[in-house]
């Protein structure tokens, strides 16, 4: 679908389009007038809430078939596949082996199983081979009653020397046992390039493993992406105690707990879920609060680091938690709100180096990623993120990053141009997306709200770097903590259930956030492009 428009925005020597759809429509299909964020900024607009959105969120059980353990003995099983840094090279992971959970665990031998994938661009002719590296992590918890768990086998395998645009074939596992998967498939991205995109880039937060997931799966699949993007919070296995007992909140619940427990079997399931998708289709991910799992030894993301692959070598990062990629003419930079962030911290230091080494010749757009948002006017979790906004916000607005994808917020909020919380023509777009459908509640409240404004007091995180958020000293709201109407940065918001898709038009980025349609069960857009 081609779009003329007559106005565009300079930055770095390439003509970008931010185009804001007013009305319902279908995404491949329509000659509409569509007016860019240059017509702006837009007046603030908030959809009324839907109360039969609120319904039951249940968490599918262990007993259902999509979690179930479908393989014997060592055969693989929790196929996905990653990103590297450049469309040239992909990463393939899985599982080998059955976890373990109770008073008494042996953890798995890593080095008795081979992490080995077959592949090439024929399904009858895997003529290539890789090998990789593989691990087991515990959780552990020094509590009578609690109890411990041990993963399989986690294998990572890099493939390299992968031509764009190409369709690859692979088979995982170890051929001397012999336990080897089926035979997938996956898709390279575009060459990095100023008219080379992918065709769809699926983005959702705080998906959790509800049967309300399986609809935003379900609906996220059916539009064919050729990516992924989770901001954060993947499982929620930290609602549930280690006996199997969950709860849409931990803290109302178990709050007589020695320690905050996390039941991992549900990292499990949430594996063998999502196979049927990411073992084609690559997923790339970063920690969410949800993600932090505190046990023994004061270890923390282990669940997280252990179970994914990231690019964080290939993108000259020192973790996990922090690292870039390209996705055709597109630059994805994913930051770790839960560690430091500070100035003199290694992620900013890295942060300055990736952004510097930016080429927007090769990739026009810039595009940013972290877990909790900066600019949302929700109650839940109000300027919760105050201190990492202060910290790094200047440096990513002085190289024009384009849009800002967040979760965190069980809710769809898409800004103005912004900084400062000032409108800015040279401000990102910032779009938190956290509706991805898991067990807690949806955010419904806005700070903005009589009665609704958090106590300042109440708003720090204590993994976010203590408090940073006081009143305003400027603009509508100065004096105050919370405006007292919809903020102006704020133009669109809707509470519901659902994910985004965003696509590169010749030189327009198009952003479509698909909602649930609660009476018919089917995702409806209303109606977004930038």
């Amino acid at each position: 679908m081609e779009m003329a428009f007559s106005n565009s925005y300079r930055m770095g020597g390439i003509f970008l389009f931010f185009i804001f759809l007013l009305s319902p429509l279908d995404i491949r299909a329509t000659n509409a007038n569509i007016p860019s964020t240059l017509d702006g900024p837009f007046e603030p607009e908030t959809v009324p809430y839907d109360a039969s959105l609120r319904g039951n969120a249940v968490d599918i059980p262990d007993t259902d078939p999509l979690v179930r353990r479908r393989v014997t003995g060592f055969e693989p099983e929790q196929l996905s596949v990653s990103l590297s840094f450049n469309h040239d090279s992909i990463w393939i992971t899985w599982i080998t082996g059955e976890f373990q959970i109770g008073d008494n665990i042996k953890p798995l031998d890593p080095k008795t199983v081979a992490s080995f994938v077959r592949y090439g661009t024929s399904r009858t002719n895997l003529n290539h081979e890789a090998t990789g590296h593989s691990l087991v992590y515990d959780q552990l918890y020094p509590f009578e009653g609690l109890q411990n768990y041990t993963s399989g086998i986690i294998h990572h395998v890099r493939l390299t020397g992968l031509e764009p645009n190409n369709k690859y074939y692979y088979q995982c596992g170890d051929p001397s046992i012999p336990a080897m998967s089926d035979v997938y498939y996956f898709r390279t991205l575009p060459a990095s390039g100023p008219q080379s995109y992918p065709k769809r880039i699926a983005i959702v937060g705080d998906l959790g493993l509800t049967y309300n997931t399986t609809c935003t799966i379900n609906h996220m699949s059916s539009n064919e992406p050729d990516l992924v993007l989770l901001v954060g919070d993947v499982t929620y296995a930290n609602l549930y105690l280690t006996n199997g007992t969950g709860s849409d909140c931990y803290s109302c619940s178990f709050s007589k707990t020695p320690i905050h427990e996390t039941y991992q079997p549900r990292w499990d399931y949430w594996g063998r879920f999502m196979q049927n998708l990411v073992s084609k289709v690559p997923i790339m991910v970063v920690e969410g609060n949800h993600e932090i799992e505190a046990q023994a030894g004061n270890q923390t993301f282990v669940a997280y680091s252990s179970r994914f692959a990231f690019p964080s070598e290939e993108s000259g990062s020192l973790s996990s938690f922090y690292y870039s990629f390209n996705a055709g003419g597109i630059h994805f930079i994913m930051l770790g709100a839960y560690i430091s962030y500070d100035k003199s911290g290694h992620q900013y230091k890295w942060l300055e180096k990736d952004l510097a080494n930016v080429d927007r010749s090769v990739t026009p757009w810039l595009v940013a990623t972290w877990h909790p948002p900066w600019y949302s006017s929700y109650s839940s979790h109000y300027r919760e993120a105050e201190c990492m906004r202060v910290e790094m916000e200047a440096l990513l607005y002085s190289y024009g990053v384009d849009i800002v994808f967040n979760g965190h917020v069980h809710a769809y909020e898409r800004s103005n141009r912004v900084f400062n919380y000032t409108l800015d023509p040279c401000g990102p777009v910032h779009i938190t997306i956290g509706d991805g459908g898991n067990l807690e509640k949806m955010s419904i409240t806005h700070a903005d709200e009589p009665g609704n404004c958090p106590e300042p007091s109440s708003t720090p995180d204590p993994y976010m770097g203590g408090f940073c958020a006081t009143n305003f000293t400027s603009g509508p709201a100065a004096g105050k903590f919370c405006w007292d109407r919809q903020p102006d940065y704020s133009a669109f918001r809707e509470s519901s259930f659902g994910h985004g898709i965003l696509e590169v038009l010749s030189l327009s980025l198009l952003f479509v956030p698909l909602f649930l349609q609660p009476k018919f069960n089917t995702m409806v857009t209303h109606g977004l492009f930038l």
